[in-house]
């Protein structure tokens, strides 16, 4: 079978290249110079290199190609939406009717022009299913009895972080919340978080969207995860299982566990 890979930011590009080729699918990758890493381009099979803005090239390209399906891998950062970025025709036109210039919003009117062109997303997780969380304990320590509490607060937090469409991810400590996550990332919100709790244990909860679709935005993890959740404290990482990618998912567990870092997948 033959898609096409729009590629953001990050390891999510390479792992859906890689897990394409497993599965003997023709891939052309469409990779947005302002997010991808140049090694997408040593790897796919063919790519075509984009600016953000260029919504009508991305179509030409993908029509050219002979594409009707096509994958969503990697982040693009909200704070692209503020940067110098030149939109093009369309683009323009779609901002301009958009309530809100949220994820949902965004690349829900993206998906939407693309329908129209008789384009059609698959759910991004497709090529990795074996990368997504599982549930239950996944290190070979569980969290413990105050870090289950903080997780249950934690998700009642996050998801309704999540309706507005803002964020993904809060730090808890001891049953408050510190710190929500916007536009700033989850390492950045962690680092914020740790400053104000002087020291005290941090649990990190990262929800997806309450969306039946994982066709964008799906929730990632990754192994630099792991680094900053020490620095800061962070002793426990909960996802949601079936529903949030693990990039690097072995290497993740293992240094988790170097770490004594408890991650776990909950229902």
């Amino acid at each position: 079978m033959r898609y096409g890979l729009i590629a953001g930011n990050g390891r999510f590009p390479l792992l859906a290249l890689e897990g394409a080729r497993r599965l003997g699918h023709d891939v052309t990758v469409v990779a947005i110079q302002e997010e991808a890493a140049p090694e997408v381009g040593t790897v796919a099979p063919r790519c075509h290199w984009i600016s953000l803005g260029q919504l009508s090239k991305l179509i030409e390209i993908l029509k050219a190609e002979g594409i009707t399906e096509v994958i969503m891998a990697g982040q693009v950062k909200h704070t692209k939406i503020f940067s110098s970025i030149v939109p093009d025709w369309r683009l323009v036109k779609l901002l301009a009717s958009l309530p809100s210039r949220n994820t949902d919003g965004l690349i829900g009117g993206v998906v939407r022009i693309l329908e129209d062109e008789g384009i059609h997303l698959r759910d991004s997780t497709f090529l990795l299913k074996p990368l997504l969380a599982t549930a239950g304990a996944m290190t070979r320590r569980k969290p413990g009895k105050e870090e289950n509490i903080d997780i249950d607060y934690g998700r009642r937090v996050a998801n309704a972080l999540a309706g507005f469409d803002v964020g993904q991810s809060v730090a808890i400590c001891e049953r408050a919340c510190v710190a929500l996550e916007a536009m700033e990332g989850t390492d950045a919100m962690l680092r914020r978080a740790a400053g104000l709790v002087n020291g005290r244990r941090l649990s990190l909860v990262k929800v997806a969207r309450r969306r039946e679709h994982l066709l964008f935005d799906v929730p990632t993890v990754g192994s630099s995860t792991i680094p900053v959740m020490r620095e800061t404290g962070t002793t426990v990482l909960a996802v949601e299982a079936g529903r949030t990618l693990m990039l690097d998912k072995e290497q993740m567990l293992e240094a988790a566990d170097e770490a004594s870092i408890a991650i776990v997948g909950v229902e």
